[in-house]
């Protein structure tokens, strides 16, 4: 029997990020050695005390289910978190309003199923995550795509948004600091854009999971720069800032209301996020000065394989990267990109066949011509695989 997909999935595409971090492991399985530079994860272990938090959890019996939207320890962590941030003329961020999620994909996609549907437009800045696109797919609304300019590190401006604004816009996608570019957005940019959204009466979906990896001073938040709460989403997470992309803690925080229908949303199809996982994450929240140390000196690794990534990437003029000052990205534009986007994807291919190193393109971002390296790996993966970069380029890809 041939297997029919129905017309809830039948445009859905496969997560290329996910499709490179596949290809390496079968090419690793397979007896070659690869860098790769194409994952989306810290390359450290989740922190001591985290892991212990987790163990005195499972002894305690903390083995069940919870309440769908997560433990209140947790949504209370989170509160103090966000009232510690958020701008003094917003209400108070209650547990009521924090929605726990198995991961802050699923967080962004409850988002999606309760605020968007037929005949909805989403202005999504280009390039952005690649799941982006299918979420308000699967919500059955249309995205559009906004084109940014790379020499303003690909970061969306409010007139970008009101050229490719209609009748039908429903909301905004937005990630600071961004994947896949490492662009972070100033405090006045954001709030210029929370602003434009307010006016509008467009729901803002604030993607801030890389936030607390930034280079230059810490990154702003939504919370931070709204005008109010109503139709904001901030989508968070433990997962980047903290090491723990497998323990599957994401969550929202936005009006009670809608925080109630995406709990409803959520109690029908995953229920709870992972008992376990909850408490450890109420550790990585609540145990501050630990979790600060760890974070600092995770950023500080990542700072040093960027800026050696970026010095060697600057001996090939051909070469145009946008300067990275949060997440761990390098997006690299190929040679001849201007002349043929399609060039991308082939020097993408020609760096993992000819030279073992795996990275994503910009194909996946909306942005055809460019390409995604991670530098969430080893200071010696990530400068062997920038000397790949210039050697292809410099090799030619026709």
């Amino acid at each position: 029997m041939t297997f029919v997909p129905s017309a809830n999935i039948a445009q859905l595409k496969p997560s290329a990020t996910i499709a490179v971090a596949a290809q390496a492991r079968a090419l690793k399985a397979a007896g070659r050695h690869i860098i790769d530079l194409g994952a989306g994860e810290p390359d450290f272990i989740t922190p001591q005390f985290i892991r212990d938090a987790a163990v005195r959890a499972m002894h305690a019996g903390a083995t069940k289910y919870t309440a769908t939207e997560g433990i209140l320890p947790l949504r209370e962590a989170i509160c103090r978190r966000a009232n510690a941030e958020r701008a003094p003329h917003l209400p108070e961020v209650e547990p009521g309003d924090v929605v726990v999620s198995n991961g802050s994909k699923q967080s962004l996609y409850n988002a999606c199923m309760a605020l968007f549907g037929p005949g909805d437009e989403v202005l999504v800045p280009v390039p952005s995550w690649t799941s982006y696109f299918e979420m308000v797919g699967l919500a059955r609304a249309s995205v559009v795509a906004v084109p940014c300019d790379p020499a303003q590190s690909f970061k969306v401006t409010p007139d970008d948004l009101q050229r490719h604004a209609t009748s039908r816009t429903r909301g905004v996608m937005l990630n600071s600091p961004t994947n896949p570019t490492g662009a972070v957005y100033a405090a006045d940019e954001l709030r210029a854009l929370f602003a434009l959204a307010a006016e509008r009466g467009w729901w803002m979906l604030t993607d801030e999971i890389y936030r607390r990896i930034a280079y230059d001073g810490p990154a702003a938040g939504g919370l931070e720069v709204a005008v109010d709460r109503e139709r904001m989403v901030v989508i968070d997470g433990v997962a980047k800032a903290y090491a723990m992309t497998g323990w599957r803690i994401g969550w929202t925080i936005s009006s009670a209301p809608l925080a109630k229908a995406m709990g409803a949303f959520q109690s029908h199809t995953t229920s709870n996020a992972c008992s376990v996982s909850q408490h450890a994450a109420v550790a990585a929240l609540t145990e501050t000065v630990q979790a600060d140390a760890e974070i600092a000196a995770m950023v500080t690794q990542f700072r040093a394989r960027r800026d050696a990534a970026m010095a060697i990437l600057a001996e090939e003029p051909s070469l145009q990267v946008v300067v990275p000052a949060g997440a761990f990205y390098l997006f690299v534009r190929a040679p001849g990109a201007d002349r043929d986007p399609s060039c991308g994807a082939r020097f993408t291919a020609r760096l993992l066949d000819a030279h073992g190193v795996a990275a994503v393109p910009g194909e996946a971002f909306g942005t055809p011509g460019w390409v995604r390296v991670s530098y969430a790996a080893s200071l010696e993966e990530v400068t062997a695989g920038a000397n790949a970069m210039v050697a292809v380029a410099r090799e030619g890809i026709a």
